[in-house]
C-alpha cells in the first residue's frame, strides 16, 4: 500500500503545480493591460503565489522577472505598484537568485544614475539573501560608488542611504560570521573600505543639508555602518568621532527612536569589539539617554524608552562603576522625572539580573536610601517598584537592606494617614494618589519572597515589629505570609540540619513585641476569620507555628488544640458565636496552661492597651473585652483583679462604649470571680448616687455607669457565673438587686415616671433574659424559680404596652426572648396559663399592618431598615417561644390545642397575617424536636402544606419547610437535602414551576403519612379546595392526589367513609372546575388500588346516570392511575350479568359506563377481544326488548325529560356502546371503517337488519390484527350453539363473512364453524337460515380445499335454500353461494345435481328482485362449463328456453344485470351452434353505449333466420309473456324484439302465427304508458300487417 500512497501523493501534488502554473500564466496574461488597479492586486496575488510555492518552472520564473523588473522600473507606472513589483522581483530570487541579480545588475551600470527602485532591490537582496548577496557585493559598491555623485533628488540619495545601511548590516553579518557561509573567506577590509568611503562622502557631503526625511535615512544607516566600522582598529576613531552627529539628531519624537537604535547597534559592537568609549563621549551618551527616559514636557514614546533602557543595560555590562556613579549624581537632583527616570532605569537593569551590577549591590542600596524622604508620590511608587525588584533579584544585604523593608511598611501607615486626611478635605486627586502607594505598598509586600539569598537575615526577627502596631493592619495578612514562611523554613531546616542557618537573631536597634503583645495582637486578629478574612485564618496559622515564642508552655496544648480551632473554617466560614466561643477557650485553657500571674497581668494590661486600636462597634473591640474579662477571670491576684474592675467601673471612658465593655469585662470575669465581682458591684452600688450621677450625665455629658447598666451587668454575671455557684445566689444577690434597680428607676419622689423609657425596658429584658438562661442552664432537679410568674408579669405588661399599629421599638422582640427562657423554669405553668401567654403575645404580633406599611413609619432608610430588623426578629422570637413552650414536655392533645391557636391566622384572608403565621408554624416545625408519641400530623398536614404555592415566597417556603418539619418532629426520616434545594426552589414567582415543586414534595413525603391520618389528611384538603385560593387550591388537590397514589393500597378499611367524604364535597366543588376534577382525580386513584369496590359502588347509582356520574366515569377512564383496571372490572360485571345470554338492568349500567369510558378514548387494545365480543352479545340480548327503568331517587329531579327517556331502548344503548368501542379500535388500528358507514348502527339495533348490521360489523374487522380477530373467534364460537336464537342469529352473521378470509382458516378452528353452519343452513329460522348459507358460500373465498372436501353436504344444505321460496334473502344467498361453490368444482362433482341447480335457477331469471336476477344470470353463466357431456344437449334444451330473458335483460333496467346478459349470450351461443352471431355481440360488448334495441334484434333475427328459423320461432312463442313485464323497458324490448321475428320469419312460420292474438295483444300495448312501448308496438303492428299483406300477394 505505500508505493500506492506516494504514487497517489505525487499525482495529487503534480495536479496542484498545474493548477498553479495556469494561474500564474493567467496572470502573466493579465500584465500587459494597461490598468494600474488590477496590477496592484494582481502583484499582491503574484507575492503570494511565489512565496508561498516552493518550486517553480523556469520558464514561468524569467517571465516572471522580466515582467516584475520592466514594471519596477517604469517611471509611468504608480509607484505603489512599482514597490509591488520589486517585491515581487526579491521573493523570485528565492528560486533563481543569479537570474534576478543578473537583472538588477544590467539596470545598475558604472556612472549611470540608476532608478530609485533597482537601488531599493539590490538593497533588499542584500539583506534578504546575504550569503548569495556577498559575492555580488564588492562589484555593487565600486558601482555605487560612482554614482553618489550624479544623485541629486531626495529621493535617490535616500535610496542610496537605505542600500548603505543594508549593506552594511549584511557585510557585518559576514564579518561577525564568516565560518557559516559556504564559500572561501574574502577580504572583509576591501569591503568595509567601500562602505567607509560611501558614509564619508554622504557625511561629510550629503548630512550637513539633508532634509528631515533624509536624515532620518541617514541615521538609520548610522548605527549599522559605525558599528560595522568598529571592527577596523583604523577606523574606530573615525567610527566613534560620528557618535556626536548621532547624538544631535535628538530633535524631534519621529526620529528619535531611529537615533536610539542606531546608538543601541553601536554600543553593541563597542561591546563586541572590547572597544572602550571616551568618557566624555559615555557622560554624552548617558545624558542624552537619560534624557529619553525622563522628557518632561511629553512622555516619552514606549518604543524609545525601551531601546534607551536596552542601551543601559548595554553600558551596565560594559562601564557599572560609571553607570553607577552617574545614577547616584543624578538622583540627588530634586526633579522628580529625573529620579523617577533613574529608579526606573536602576529595576530595569536590575531585572536584567547583569551579572557585573552585582558588585555594586551596595550602591544601589545607598541610592535608593537618598530619595528615601521625597514625599512625591510617583518617586514614592518608584522606589517601592525598585524594592520589589531588588527583593525578587536578592539585591538585598543583611547590612544595608533593612531600612528598605521598613520603607515598604512605613509608605503604608504614611499613606494610610494622609487618606484620612485627605478624606476629610475632598481631594479626589491626591486621595487617588495616596491609593495608589498604599495599593503598591500590599503588592511589594505580597510579592515578597522571604527565601530569597539573604533575606531571611534581613527580615528576622525584625519583621515582627510590625505585627503589634495598629498602622500596620492594612498589612498583616502579607505580613502573616511572611513571616509563617520564614518560620517553617526554619523548622525544615532543623529537621534538615543539626544548626539552623536560616534565622539569626539579630535585632539591631529594633524592639521586639513581647509575646503577651503578640498573643493579644493575633487572638484579637483571629476573630476576623469568622468573617470570612484571610487575615484571620493568618494569624490563626501563625499562632499554630508561634507557640515557643508566646511561651514554652504552650507548645503541647497548641499542638492539639489549633488544628481542632481550625476545623470550622474549612470549605466555609465559622459563625462569629462559635469562632469566638472557641477562640476564648484557647484563651482560657492557655492562661491555665502557663500559671504564672505575673505573664497574665502583663497580658491583661496588653489587651487594655490595644483597646483604642479599634472602633468601638468592631468585631475585634468586642472580642477584646471579652478576652481581657477571661485574663482577668485566670488572674491569681485577687487584688490586681478588684482594683481593675474597682477602676473599670469608676472610669470606664477607656473601653470604649462603657456599658457593653464593662459588661463584657465583669461577665467573663465572673466565671472564676463572682464573689469578687458581686462585691465589687455591691460596693460600686452603694457608694454611687446614681440618681446625681444620672442628671450631671444628662446635663454636663459626662459618660457615668447608671443605675440601668448596673442592672445589665447583673445580667451578665449571672450568664457567666459558674453553674454551682448561681442557683445559692440568684434570688438574693441578682435578681433581688435587678428588681430593685428597676423600681427604683421606675420611681422618683415617689412617682412613675420612666416606666416607659425604652432603654430601662430594654436593659432590665435583657437582664431578665440572661438570668432566664442562666437559671435554665444551671438548675436542678428540686429548684423552683421563685421570681417566676412576677418576671413574666413584667414582660407580658410590656407586650401589652406595646401599639398594635407600630414597630418602633425592639420591646415586643426582647421581651417574647425573655418570657421564652422563663417558661422554661420550674414551676411549670398550666394549659390554660400557657394557652393565655401565647394566646397574649399572638395576638399582639400578628395583626399588625404589613410589612412595607410599618417601614413607611421610618423617616429615613436607615429607620426603615431597623423596623425590618425589629419585625423579622419578633416574628423569629415568637416562632421559638411557641416552639418551645409546644414542645417542652407536653402531652399530645395539649400540644394540638396549642397549634390551634394559630390556626384562623394560617387562613386570614390578609396575606401578610398568614405569612406571620407560618413563619412562626415553620420555626415550631423544626427538626431538631421531638413530638409526643400520639401526636398527630394528618391534619396539620392537610392545613399547611398547600399553602406551598402561596401568593407571596415566604409563606411557600414556610409552608414547605412545616410540612417538611411535620415528617421529622415525628422521627420520619426524609432526604432533608434534597427537599431543602426544592424548597428554595418556591421563590420563584411562576405559579407553574410552584406547583412543579409542591408537586415533587408532596410525592416524597405522602408515603410516609400514618395510614390512620391519611383520611384526616384529605378532609382538610377537601375544605381547602372549597375555601382556598386557585394555586393553594390546585396543591391541596396535588397533595391528596400524591397521598392518594402512595397510600392508596392501605385505605381499604377507609374506603366508604373516604368515598362518602368526597361525594359529599362534590355538589360544592362542582361550581369550582379545578377542585372538582381533583376530586375526580382522587376517586380515580382510589379506583386503581380498589378498582371492584370503587366500580361497584358508582354502579349502584341509578340510570340513566347524571352528570356527575357520567364526568366520574370519564374522569376514572382519562386517569392513567385508574383506566387500566376499569375496563377490565367492566367487562367482568357484565361478564356475569349475561351468564344466562338474558341482559339485566345492571347489565345497561354497565354498558352506559362503559360508554363514558371508552368515550374519553382509553385504549382498549388490550381488552379489545373481550370487549366487543360481550358488547355484541349484550346488543343481540337486548333486541327488540324494553326494560323497565329502576326508580328515581332524589337527584333524579333535576335530569331533564330526555334523559330519563333514554332508557327505553336497551339495544340503542349498548348499540351505542359498541359503536364506541369500534370506533376506538378503528384509532388504533384493530379495525376498519364498515362499508355502511354510520348506518352500521341502525342496521345493528333493528331487529328486522340486525343481521345485515352484524355483516357489516364483521367486514369491519381488521383481519390482518390475527391475534385480536383469532380471539373474537373464540370468545363468539359459543354464539353458533346459544339457546338465544338472537345471539345464534348474530354469531353465525359474524362468522359467515369471516369464512371468506383465508388467514382466519389458516390460524382459526374455522372446520367446527363449517359444520354449525350446515347444521344451521336447515334451521327454520329464514334469517339463520340465510347468514348460515351465507357463510358456506364465503368458505369458496376463504378455504376452497373444504369445498372440494365437503361439496355433499355443502350442496344439498345451499341447494335446499332455493325452495325457500317465501323468503327470496335465503333463495339470493342460495344462489350466490353455488356460484362462489360451483366455481371450484368440476362437471363430475356436480353432475348429480347440476339439472336440479339449472332447473332451479331458470325460475329466479324474472325475479323482481335485482340481486336475485343478477345472480342467477350469473350462477347459468357458470354452469355452462359445467355440463359436460351428460347434459350437454339438456343444457342447450335450457338455454333455447332462457334465450327469450337474456335477449331481453340486455336493456334490463339494472345495467349489471345487462352485463351479465351479454356474458351468458357470449358463453351460451355455442350451444346452439350460433357462432355466426359472435360479431353482434362483439359490436354489442365493443361499444361505449348499447346500441338501439330495435336495430340489434333485426341485426340477431337477420342472423338467426338465416341459421336456424325454430329459434325464432321458440323466442317468439316466449315474447308473449314479457308483454305484462312490470319494467317498461323489458315490455319495450320484448315488443322490439318481436317485430324483428316477424319482419324475418319465413313464410311458413308467418303463417303459423296466431296473428290475431297478437294483434290484439299489440294493440294493447299501444295504450301503454311508456311512450317507448307505444311506439314501439305501433311499429311491431305496421310490420305484422305489411308481412301479411306479402304473404295475401304471395298467395
Amino acid at each position: 500500500m505505500e508505493p500506492e500512497e506516494g504514487l497517489g501523493r505525487a499525482r495529487r501534488v503534480d495536479k496542484e503545480e498545474e493548477e498553479t502554473f495556469g494561474d500564474i500564466n493567467l496572470t502573466l496574461g493579465m500584465l500587459n493591460k494597461e490598468d494600474n488597479i488590477s496590477k496592484e492586486d494582481i502583484y499582491c496575488h503574484l507575492t503570494t503565489i511565489v512565496q508561498n510555492t516552493e518550486i517553480l518552472d523556469d520558464a514561468i520564473v524569467q517571465r516572471l522577472i522580466y515582467y516584475a523588473s520592466k514594471d519596477m522600473r517604469d517611471s509611468n507606472v504608480l509607484r505603489e505598484i512599482r514597490m509591488l513589483a520589486g517585491e515581487v522581483l526579491v521573493s523570485l530570487a528565492a528560486h533563481d537568485f543569479n537570474s534576478v541579480m543578473y537583472e538588477v545588475q544590467s539596470n545598475f551600470r558604472i556612472l549611470e544614475l540608476p532608478d530609485e527602485f533597482v537601488v531599493l532591490a539590490l538593497a533588499e537582496l542584500a539583506t534578504s539573501y546575504v550569503s548569495q548577496s556577498i559575492p555580488f557585493m564588492m562589484m555593487t559598491l565600486l558601482t555605487m560608488q560612482t554614482m553618489l555623485r550624479l544623485a541629486e533628488e531626495e529621493r535617490m540619495k535616500e535610496a542610496f542611504c537605505i542600500a548603505l545601511e543594508k549593506f552594511s548590516k549584511a557585510i557585518y553579518k559576514y564579518v561577525n560570521h564568516w565560518k557559516d557561509f559556504p564559500y572561501p573567506r574574502l577580504d572583509a577590509n576591501r569591503l568595509s573600505d567601500k562602505i567607509f568611503m560611501l558614509f564619508r562622502y554622504i557625511m561629510e557631503k550629503w548630512a550637513t543639508l539633508a532634509s528631515p526625511m533624509h536624515t532620518l535615512a541617514i541615521v538609520k544607516a548610522h548605527g549599522p555602518t559605525v558599528s560595522l566600522l568598529l571592527h577596523r582598529e583604523d577606523l574606530c576613531e573615525y567610527a566613534l568621532g560620528q557618535v556626536p552627529w548621532l547624538l544631535n539628531q535628538y530633535k524631534d519624537k519621529e526620529i528619535d527612536f531611529h537615533v536610539t537604535e542606531s546608538l543601541r547597534q553601536i554600543l553593541t559592537a563597542a561591546v563586541l569589539y572590547d572597544i572602550g568609549l571616551p568618557k566624555n563621549l559615555r557622560r554624552s551618551i548617558f545624558f542624552n539617554l537619560l534624557h529619553q527616559v525622563c522628557r518632561v514636557p511629553e512622555p516619552p514614546i514606549k518604543e524609545n524608552e525601551l531601546e534607551a533602557s536596552s542601551c543601559f543595560l548595554i553600558l551596565a555590562n560594559s562601564n557599572p562603576a560609571d553607570l553607577m556613579e552617574f545614577f547616584d549624581e543624578q538622583i540627588r537632583s530634586n526633579n522628580e522625572a529625573i529620579r523617577m527616570g533613574v529608579l526606573s532605569l536602576l529595576r530595569s537593569t536590575i531585572n536584567a539580573d547583569e551579572p557585573k551590577l552585582r558588585d555594586y549591590m551596595t550602591s544601589v542600596e545607598r541610592t535608593v536610601k537618598v530619595v528615601m524622604n521625597d514625599p512625591s508620590v510617583k518617586v514614592r511608587n518608584s522606589i517601592l517598584l525598585l524594592i520589589q525588584t531588588m527583593c525578587e533579584k536578592s539585591y538585598i544585604e543583611a547590612r544595608e537592606g533593612w531600612p528598605l523593608i521598613d520603607y515598604i511598611f512605613s509608605q503604608f501607615a504614611i499613606s494610610s494617614k494622609n487618606l484620612e486626611k485627605l478624606m476629610k478635605t475632598n481631594s479626589h486627586e491626591n486621595e487617588k494618589g495616596e491609593k495608589s502607594v498604599q495599593e503598591m505598598s500590599l503588592e511589594v509586600l505580597k510579592t515578597l519572597d522571604p527565601l530569597v539569598i539573604g533575606m531571611p537575615q534581613v527580615l528576622w526577627p525584625r519583621i515582627l515589629t510590625f505585627v503589634v502596631p495598629a498602622e500596620y493592619t492594612g498589612t498583616l495578612a502579607h505580613l502573616f505570609n511572611i513571616i509563617r514562611i520564614l518560620i517553617m523554613a526554619e523548622e525544615r531546616k532543623k529537621l534538615n540540619a543539626k544548626e539552623s542557618t536560616a534565622l539569626v537573631i539579630s535585632t539591631g536597634a529594633v524592639k521586639l513585641p513581647t509575646p503577651q503583645q503578640l498573643l493579644a495582637r493575633l487572638l484579637v486578629i483571629s476573630m476576623l476569620a469568622s468573617l470570612g478574612k484571610l487575615l484571620g485564618a493568618g494569624a490563626i496559622g501563625l499562632l499554630k507555628i508561634l507557640p515557643e515564642i508566646i511561651h514554652p508552655k504552650l507548645v503541647e496544648l497548641w499542638k492539639t488544640r489549633l488544628p481542632e480551632l481550625l476545623q470550622p473554617l474549612e470549605g466555609k466560614n465559622a459563625s462569629i458565636a462559635l469562632w469566638e466561643t472557641m477562640l476564648l477557650q484557647l484563651l482560657k485553657e492557655s492562661l491555665w496552661m502557663i500559671g504564672d500571674t505575673a505573664w497574665t497581668i502583663q497580658l491583661s494590661w496588653d489587651f487594655n492597651h490595644q483597646m483604642a486600636g479599634y472602633s468601638n462597634t468592631s468585631t475585634e473591640k468586642k472580642f477584646l473585652w471579652k478576652a481581657l474579662g477571661i485574663t482577668l477571670a485566670y488572674c491569681q491576684d485577687t487584688g490586681f483583679v478588684s482594683s481593675q474592675l474597682r477602676e473599670f467601673l469608676i472610669a470606664p471612658d477607656p473601653l470604649g462604649d462603657q456599658r457593653q465593655g464593662i459588661t463584657s469585662i465583669l461577665g467573663y470575669c465572673a466565671e472564676n470571680h463572682l464573689d469578687i465581682v458581686l462585691k465589687v458591684l455591691k460596693t460600686f452600688q452603694d457608694r454611687e448616687k446614681f440618681f446625681v450621677n444620672r442628671c450631671k450625665g444628662l446635663f454636663s455629658g459626662k459618660k457615668n455607669l447608671s443605675k440601668i447598666d448596673i442592672m445589665v451587668i447583673y445580667g451578665a454575671v449571672a450568664l457567666h457565673a459558674p453553674k454551682e455557684q448561681l442557683l445559692t445566689r440568684i434570688d438574693q444577690d441578682i435578681v433581688s438587686q435587678v428588681l430593685l434597680l428597676y423600681n427604683q428607676c421606675c420611681q422618683v419622689l415617689g412617682m412613675s415616671v420612666m416606666n416607659k423609657d425604652m432603654d430601662l425596658q430594654m436593659s432590665f429584658t435583657r437582664s431578665i433574659t440572661e438570668i432566664g438562661i442562666a437559671v435554665h442552664d444551671a438548675q436542678e432537679q428540686g429548684f423552683r424559680f421563685s421570681y417566676k410568674e412576677v418576671l413574666l408579669g413584667y414582660m407580658l405588661d410590656f407586650i401589652r404596652d406595646e401599639p398594635l399599629d407600630s414597630l418602633a421599638t425592639p420591646v415586643r422582640w426582647k421581651a417574647l426572648i425573655a418570657i421564652r427562657y422563663l417558661s422554661k423554669l420550674k414551676p411549670q405553668l398550666s394549659l390554660k396559663d400557657n394557652l393565655h401567654i401565647l394566646e397574649e403575645n399572638i395576638r399582639r404580633l400578628l395583626p399588625l399592618p404589613p410589612l412595607e406599611k410599618l417601614k413607611n413609619e421610618g423617616q429615613t432608610d436607615k429607620d426603615k431598615e431597623h423596623i425590618k430588623f425589629l419585625y423579622e426578629r419578633s416574628i423569629d422570637s415568637l416562632g421559638k417561644l411557641l416552639k418551645t413552650m409546644i414542645w417542652d414536655n407536653v402531652p399530645a392533645d395539649e400540644c394540638q390545642e396549642m397549634f390551634n391557636l394559630l390556626r384562623m391566622w394560617l387562613v386570614s384572608p390578609k396575606e401578610w397575617e398568614r405569612e406571620r403565621a407560618f413563619q412562626i408554624t415553620a420555626k415550631v416545625l423544626t427538626n431538631d424536636v421531638e413530638a409526643p408519641e400520639n401526636f398527630k400530623i394528618g391534619s396539620l398536614l392537610g392545613l399547611l402544606a398547600p399553602h406551598s404555592c402561596d401568593t407571596l415566597p415566604t409563606i411557600r417556603q414556610a409552608a414547605a419547610s412545616s410540612a417538611i418539619g411535620l415528617f421529622c418532629i415525628k422521627g420520619i426520616h426524609l432526604e432533608i437535602e434534597r427537599l431543602q434545594g426544592m424548597q428554595e426552589g418556591l421563590e420563584c414567582d411562576d405559579v407553574q414551576v410552584q406547583i412543579k415543586i409542591s408537586s415533587k414534595i408532596a410525592k416524597m413525603v405522602s408515603k410516609f403519612i400514618p395510614s390512620e391520618e391519611v383520611q384526616m389528611f384529605l378532609e382538610e384538603t377537601l375544605d381547602g379546595l372549597e375555601s382556598l385560593n386557585p394555586t393553594c387550591t390546585k396543591a391541596c388537590g396535588i397533595w391528596m392526589i400524591a397521598a392518594l397514589k402512595e397510600q392508596g393500597a392501605a385505605l381499604e378499611e377507609q374506603l366508604l367513609e373516604i368515598l362518602n367524604t368526597i361525594y359529599h364535597h362534590m355538589p360544592v366543588l362542582r361550581q369550582k372546575e379545578e377542585s372538582f376534577q381533583f376530586i375526580l382525580e382522587a376517586i380515580s386513584q382510589i379506583t386503581s388500588f380498589h378498582t371492584d369496590a370503587v366500580v361497584a359502588n358508582i354502579l349502584q347509582k341509578p340510570l340513566p346516570f347524571d352528570r356527575d356520574t357520567k364526568t366520574l366515569w370519564k374522569a376514572l377512564a382519562e386517569n392513567p392511575a385508574s383506566s387500566g383496571k376499569l375496563l377490565r372490572a367492566l367487562i367482568d360485571k357484565l361478564e356475569k350479568g349475561l351468564e344466562d345470554d338474558i341482559a339485566t338492568m345492571d347489565a345497561i349500567s354497565v354498558a352506559c359506563a362503559m360508554h363514558e369510558v371508552v368515550s374519553t378514548g382509553t385504549p382498549v387494545s388490550g381488552l379489545y377481544p373481550e370487549l366487543f365480543t360481550i358488547l355484541l352479545k349484550l346488543v343481540s340480548c337486548t333486541l327488540g326488548q324494553n326494560m323497565p327503568t329502576a326508580a328515581l331517587n332524589w337527584r333524579r329531579q333535576v335530569i331533564k325529560q330526555g334523559e330519563l327517556q333514554q332508557v327505553a331502548d336497551p339495544c340503542r344503548l349498548s348499540t351505542i356502546t359498541l359503536k364506541c368501542v369500534q370506533a376506538q379500535a378503528m384509532r388504533e388500528g384493530l379495525a376498519k371503517e364498515s362499508d355502511e358507514g354510520d348506518n352500521l348502527w341502525s342496521l345493528l339495533s333493528s331487529p328486522g337488519t340486525h343481521h345485515i348490521g352484524v355483516c357489516a360489523l364483521a367486514r369491519s374487522m381488521a383481519v390482518w390484527q390475527h391475534g385480536v380477530i383469532l380471539d373474537i373467534m373464540d370468545h363468539l364460537l359459543l354464539s353458533l350453539t346459544s339457546s338465544s336464537e338472537n345471539y345464534r342469529i348474530t354469531g353465525t352473521a359474524f362468522f359467515a363473512e369471516l369464512m371468506k378470509e383465508p388467514i382466519l382458516w389458516k390460524h382459526g378452528n374455522l372446520r367446527d364453524v363449517l359444520i354449525l353452519m350446515d347444521q344451521s343452513a336447515w334451521d327454520s329460522n329464514a334469517t339463520l337460515r340465510q347468514m348460515a348459507i351465507r357463510g358456506l358460500g364465503n368458505t369458496a373465498l376463504g378455504a376452497p380445499h373444504k369445498v372440494k372436501k365437503h361439496k355433499q353436504i355443502m350442496l344439498e344444505s345451499i341447494i335446499r335454500g332455493l325452495y325457500h321460496l317465501a323468503r327470496t334473502e335465503v333463495v339470493c344467498e342460495s344462489l350466490k353461494a353455488l356460484k362462489k361453490i360451483l366455481e371450484l368444482l368440476t362437471d363430475r362433482d356436480v353432475s348429480f345435481y347440476f339439472k336440479e341447480i339449472v332447473l332451479q335457477t331458470r325460475t329466479f331469471f324474472e325475479d323482481e328482485q335485482d340481486d336475485v336476477r343478477l345472480t342467477a344470470t350469473c350462477l347459468f353463466e357458470n354452469l355452462a362449463s359445467l355440463t359436460g357431456r351428460r347434459w350437454k344437449i339438456f343444457f342447450a334444451e335450457e338455454i333455447k328456453k332462457s334465450l327469450i330473458s337474456f335477449l331481453l335483460h340486455l336493456w334490463d333496467p339494472n345495467p349489471k344485470i345487462g352485463a351479465a346478459c351479454r356474458d351468458v349470450l357470449i358463453i351460451c351461443i355455442p350451444f346452439l351452434g350460433l357462432q355466426e352471431l359472435y360479431g353482434i355481440l362483439d359490436h354489442l360488448l365493443d361499444g361505449q353505449d348499447l346500441p338501439r334495441a330495435r336495430d340489434f334484434y333485426r341485426q340477431l333475427c337477420v342472423k338467426l333466420a338465416k341459421k336456424n328459423q325454430e329459434i325464432l320461432w321458440i323466442l317468439h312463442t316466449h315474447s308473449f309473456t314479457f308483454f305484462s313485464s312490470n319494467w317498461e323497458m323489458i315490455r319495450s324490448a320484448a315488443v322490439k324484439l318481436t317485430d324483428a321475428i316477424v319482419l324475418n320469419l319465413t313464410s311458413q312460420y308467418v303463417e303459423l302465427l296466431d296473428k290475431e292474438q297478437l294483434t290484439t295483444r299489440l294493440q294493447a300495448l299501444r295504450q301503454d304508458p311508456c311512450i317507448s312501448v307505444q311506439r314501439a308496438a305501433e311499429a311491431a303492428l305496421q310490420t305484422l300487417l305489411r308481412r301479411c299483406k306479402e304473404i295475401t300477394i304471395c298467395l
